[in-house]
């Protein structure tokens, strides 16, 4: 295979992995083909390489900075923006997790919270229920949370040592 055919299928394969986990298919590839190009892109660049429109480029990169996966960069001299993707596969995985933490589980972990402090008859078997799974609910969350941090604040060695002797 050769380059370019390489290029294609990673970007498309990036795509659907993007789609499988809840991220707008152009969005993942987009950063697909800013993860696989040395330099920057223009927005035309970018429309041009993955056949899409101009609106769709411009809100797929606005989110993709709101992610903090894409930098925006400027050249002296030029009116263009160019755009950037971080190499690095911990940073990004780092980022992505961040990211997902503050839209998805601090508000559900909120939520929990809340739901711990229902009063009810606790003798009622749908109290205990209820009580039950929300508590259970909870600390997994909190659990999951505290697994975040610890990525967060680690190095990539050290932290995927610590995660395989577990397994050991």
């Amino acid at each position: 295979m050769e380059l370019p055919e390489a290029k294609q299928k990673f970007i498309e394969a990036w795509g659907k992995l993007g789609s499988e986990w809840g991220i707008n298919r152009t969005m993942a590839q987009v950063h697909a083909l800013l993860l696989i190009t040395p330099t920057e892109l223009t927005t035309e660049e970018i429309m041009e390489t993955l056949q899409i429109s101009r609106g769709n480029a411009n809100m797929t990169l606005r989110d993709l900075i709101n992610w903090g996966l894409v930098e925006k960069r400027h050249k002296p001299g030029e009116r263009k923006e160019y755009f950037y993707a971080e190499k690095d596969t911990w940073n990004i995985a780092r980022q992505v997790a961040k990211e997902r933490r503050k839209r998805e589980l601090d508000p559900v972990i909120k939520v929990l919270d809340e739901l711990a402090n229902v009063k009810g008859d606790k003798s009622d078997p749908e109290y205990k229920t209820f009580h039950r799974s929300v508590t259970d609910i909870n600390k997994l969350a909190k659990n999951v949370d505290k697994t975040l941090e610890t990525m967060l604040k680690a190095e990539e060695s050290w932290f995927w040592g610590s995660i395989l002797k577990v397994f050991k």
